[in-house]
């Protein structure tokens, strides 16, 4: 659903993960890439509230397509 909206995340394994290693519970968002483009705390809001509505939408084709263009006018 992320990449659908052009939020590229890995999947990171977390302290005390009960899953094991090859299947871990969290993800990584690419923190470094957003700061070399010059985003602060306000971008990371942001993106982090495209993440929430991309998540909670992930059924909805238009609300998703929506969500594309938002991060692609800003990315």
């Amino acid at each position: 659903t992320l990449d659908a909206v052009g939020i590229t995340t890995n999947k990171q394994v977390i302290p005390d993960d009960p899953n094991p290693p090859l299947r871990p519970s969290g993800i990584r968002l690419g923190t470094p890439a957003a700061t070399t483009r010059g985003m602060g705390e306000r971008e990371m809001e942001r993106i982090a509230g495209w993440i929430v509505d991309a998540l909670r939408a992930h059924r909805d084709a238009g609300r998703l397509g929506e969500l594309r263009r938002a991060v692609d006018r800003c990315c």
